[in-house]
């Protein structure tokens, strides 16, 4: 198989509520937008991309149902957690989980979009020295 691309499509019944969420808080473009389903993408030099698809239109693949909030996250890295977060703070977006410095090595924290899904913006920083030692012992 030569993947030409990939993005995962979240169904949800939300699609202006995610349009707008993505664009304005996140800094994603619309590519591709209608009345059953949207596609944006990240900006920068290598975009990522992400869609929404109502649950009733017949180009949906059989068996996903509408996306409920659980089984799935979407991360975001970036090169400064800690401005993102004020940034999103100031904006009015609700913070799910606040600020915070992992031990396995992310500076992050969590926000839910419109159709509930986990929004985990990361930014890599150096782990607890030996954090990762019972993960890779043999």
């Amino acid at each position: 198989m030569k993947v030409q691309d990939s993005y995962p499509v979240v169904v949800t019944n939300k699609l202006a509520e995610c349009r707008d969420f993505y664009t304005r808080q996140l800094g994603f473009q619309v590519v591709f937008e209608a009345s059953w389903f949207v596609y944006m993408a990240s900006g920068g030099d290598h975009p990522f991309g992400i869609a929404f698809m109502t649950s009733n239109h017949p180009s949906q693949p059989p068996g996903p149902e509408a996306f409920n909030g659980k089984g799935m996250f979407l991360t975001l890295q970036v090169t400064d957690a800690a401005v993102e977060f004020e940034q999103l703070k100031k904006a009015g977006v609700s913070i799910a989980y606040s600020l915070k410095d992992e031990p396995w090595g992310q500076r992050r924290f969590g926000i839910l979009d419109p159709a509930g899904m986990w929004v985990d913006v990361v930014q890599q920083i150096e782990p607890v020295p030996g954090f990762w030692d019972q993960y890779t012992s043999q």
